[in-house]
């Protein structure tokens, strides 16, 4: 007898039949492609070239010793507003122009202009003075060594005379472009040398421009044979009076000493078939190209006196660079660079002078109104007054000059000293790679 309990068979078929699961497809969000975000664009503008100005009537002009103007930071809005901030950007730019595309051998020496063949022939001659001098012994210190004073009293006595030979007749006009020339090698007093510097040397170029002894024809050769000496004779005194980072960074910065040779060269490679950002880390590129631009050169050079091999221990900006994904792409960041970094600073800028080639604006600080000494005269080890407000900019052979960046060492003289101690060309790897 069944079970009172017992399921009809109809009843027991239902209850083992499954339950139909609801429709979930309204609740399931929609698949989408993932997508790469796009990088993030820069909010600075690419600085563009501004139109260079014809050289002035010089018969309107009276010569006049240049002396620092930037002495606030009221001083240097006035100097970025000015027409000398706009000369200085298309001089520097349109020499940037000039030698897109170009290797350093497109240039021939028999179609230098005598002008520039003088600019050399005077190099030359400054590299003979660095040879006459050298340096003392500092028993092992990588810091400046005080012989770079009688290189640069050297160099002081042969201006006007370098000067006279590049065609300029009048006295003060000498006076003028010398003071530009004497500056390009660093500062006596602090035995330092950085950006500021080596736009000293530009300046002395279009100083010749404003004079009409050079002209627009001559810019790729002003890039590429005259400045690409003046980078190798800097490298020499660097090398043999360890002259001490301006305003170093560390390695945060882009290079302990120069600029340009990053901006120039990575015009040259606008365009280039096979040479990418990231061919920085081949070595062998590096060798067989380094010869013809200047961005590989440097790279070259900073990783020749680095005692850690690997751009991403020692210049990891020159690293960062180097994901881009074109030299177009580099050179718009110099662009950027050199507008922010060298003309819009004023640890850099003050230090710049003013003439009657390469005027200050109307209201900007005088050094004799402030009790300021010129640049020349700067004491060792002395404070000098630069700002209106009342606060003082220290220019001292010791301690922390934290308004220009940490006094340190020169890598250059600490390869040098590590070379001595092995008694080696190389130097001795730290193997972190």
């Amino acid at each position: 007898m069944p079970s009172s309990t017992e399921l009809p068979s109809n009843d027991r078929r239902a209850s083992h039949q499954p339950l139909r699961p609801s429709d979930l497809t309204t609740k399931l969000p929609r698949l989408t492609p993932r997508r790469r975000a796009a990088p993030p664009s820069n909010p600075l503008p690419v600085p563009s070239t501004p139109p260079l100005p014809s050289p002035p009537n010089l018969s309107s002009i009276t010569f006049r010793h240049p002396s620092r103007r930037i002495l606030s930071p009221k001083d240097h809005q006035l100097f970025i507003a000015s027409d000398t901030y706009s000369l200085l950007q298309s001089f520097v730019f349109s020499l940037t122009e000039s030698v897109q595309d170009k290797k350093i051998s497109d240039i021939r020496h028999d179609d230098l202009s005598l002008t520039v063949r003088n600019v050399l022939e005077i190099l030359e001659e400054v590299e003979g003075c660095v040879k006459s001098c050298p340096p003392e012994d500092q028993g092992g210190s990588r810091f400046g060594n005080p012989a770079f004073r009688v290189l640069l009293d050297k160099i002081t006595w042969e201006s006007d005379g370098w000067q006279a030979r590049l065609g300029i007749e009048d006295a003060g006009a000498r006076e003028e472009v010398g003071s530009y020339f004497l500056q390009a090698f660093g500062n006596r007093t602090r035995i330092d040398y950085g950006s500021g510097h080596e736009l000293n040397f530009l300046v002395w170029l279009l100083c010749l421009y404003q004079l009409r002894l050079l002209a627009q024809p001559d810019f790729a050769s002003l890039v590429l044979v005259a400045f690409t000496r003046y980078l190798h004779l800097m490298r020499l005194i660097q090398s043999t009076y360890y002259l001490e980072p301006a305003g170093s960074h560390g390695v945060w910065g882009l290079d302990d000493y120069q600029f340009l040779p990053f901006l120039f060269g990575s015009s040259q490679l606008l365009h280039h078939l096979y040479i990418r950002p990231l061919s920085i880390h081949n070595s062998l590129i590096l060798d067989e190209e380094g010869n013809e631009y200047m961005y590989l050169d440097q790279v070259r050079f900073i990783e020749s006196v680095k005692n850690v091999k690997g751009l991403r221990w020692h210049s990891p900006m020159l690293d960062d660079i180097s994901a881009a994904k074109g030299w177009g792409k580099v050179e718009a960041g110099m662009r950027r660079m050199f507008v922010a970094e060298v003309l819009g600073k004023l640890p850099v800028m003050q230090h710049f002078l003013f003439g009657s080639l390469v005027p200050a604006v109307e209201g900007m600080s005088r050094e004799e109104e402030l009790g300021v000494a010129s640049e020349e005269e700067e004491t060792e080890g002395g404070e000098v007054v630069v700002m209106q407000d009342g606060m003082k900019h220290v220019h001292q052979n010791t301690g922390w000059g934290d308004c220009c960046g940490i006094k340190v060492p020169s890598s250059i003289g600490a390869a040098q000293e590590m070379r001595k101690r092995n008694g080696q060309d190389g130097l001795r790897r730290v193997p972190f790679d």
